[in-house]
């Protein structure tokens, strides 16, 4: 214990329960988030992450996907929903996605990682024809496609049970959902953040189903709105950790750090560093079932997701091409970067850079970055 030079003793018998491998609590979770010895926290995070990966971290080459902007949804935190007819408002139908996809495809993209608007304009069986065409077209690319929201979205419109809409889009091509649509497991931030999108049994249904059908899928976490609380953050990672618990299903959680509603809004209207690293690395500890946790880097900039990796992340998550939801609220990074760019950003902090593919085989292990003279 004393090697661990602990600047604040409420962290002793947390450091205690992680180094004998015992579950931290919601209590717990609060002392991580309040304690400012955030380096005994990053230290912690760092080495349940090296228990799990090593030294390794991961990314993947893939490309976005959003086949339509119009969603009968109104969420607080969203810029990307338009009305139909409103400034701006699309639909992408099958021959578009496959206009979309060809100018932007390379041999190297292996998942196609594809959300959208709740648009109730369409039916059912154009959310399948998406699916089905792009599997069609490119039966070796991983299909990730519709958040659990999407799935209830798709059972109230179709009048299918859940598992009757999952089983037609794996039947069409889907091989994992993403993780979105989470938000913070709450009712009371929900009823008032997203009160037209599912509740938090219904997300966690969708993924409980899933995993039952035996798809592996992700996890999310939307945080930083003016209105949640810590707890409400804790009980959401406990949430994920007690349904991982029962199914095994989940591939790794992503902390999604909420974006501002326009690119020049102040730096008070968006999450600070301190934040996001500390719920990165509260994230490694409270999520002691799930292999990986993912660093957002279009939500908190490419050299902080650098930093993370040492904070408990072991995911770049991966070149994206277009990504066009975060940027319609403020993201202020770049829309994609390239393989180049994410192995060196491995590199650089001291990890070996693995590309994998969807659900985490390693595709190519890259050599580390030359010790300096």
């Amino acid at each position: 214990m004393n090697a661990w030079h602990i600047g604040d003793p409420e962290l002793e018998p947390i450091v205690d329960k992680v180094l004998s491998g015992r579950r931290l609590t919601l209590e717990d979770g609060l002392v991580l988030y309040r304690t400012p010895d955030l380096l005994t926290v990053a230290r912690l995070a760092d080495r349940v992450n090296r228990k799990f990966n090593g030294d390794r971290a991961y990314f993947i080459e893939n490309m976005y996907i959003n086949p339509t902007n119009i969603c009968e949804a109104n969420c607080a935190f969203c810029g990307f929903k338009r009305n139909p007819g409103e400034n701006g408002a699309y639909t992408m139908y099958p021959e578009d996605v496959l206009q979309y996809v060809a100018e932007r495809m390379n041999p190297n993209i292996r998942e196609f990682h594809i959300v959208g608007g709740h648009n109730h304009l369409e039916p059912f069986d154009y959310y399948l024809n998406i699916v089905r065409t792009l599997k069609e077209h490119y039966p070796h690319v991983t299909i990730k496609a519709y958040t659990a929201a999407e799935i209830v979205f798709f059972s109230k419109i179709s009048g299918r049970s859940i598992e009757d809409v999952l089983r037609a889009l794996i039947d069409a091509g889907l091989e994992t959902l993403p993780g979105g649509g989470a938000e913070i497991l709450s009712e009371r931030y929900r009823l008032k953040m997203s009160p037209d999108k599912a509740t938090t049994e219904e997300w966690l249904n969708v993924h409980r189903t899933a995993h039952r059908l035996g798809l592996k899928t992700h996890a999310t976490m939307l945080y930083g709105s003016p209105i949640e609380t810590l707890e409400e953050r804790l009980t959401h990672m406990i949430l994920i950790r007690e349904l991982q618990d029962e199914t095994n299903g989940f591939l790794v959680f992503i902390p999604l750090a909420m974006q501002p509603r326009s690119v020049t809004a102040s730096i008070k209207k968006r999450t600070s560093a301190y934040d996001d690293l500390r719920t990165i690395a509260v994230s490694r500890l409270m999520l002691d079932n799930i292999p990986h946790i993912k660093s957002y880097w279009i939500n908190i900039g490419t050299q902080l997701a650098q930093l993370s990796l040492t904070f408990g992340a072991s995911d770049l998550h991966g070149t994206l091409v277009e990504e066009r939801i975060s940027h319609a609220v403020g993201a202020l990074t770049q829309a994609g970067l390239t393989r180049d760019e994410l192995v060196w950003l491995i590199q650089g902090a001291g990890k070996i850079p693995v590309e994998r593919d969807t659900f985490y085989n390693v595709v190519r292990v890259y050599d580390p970055a030359p010790a300096r003279a």
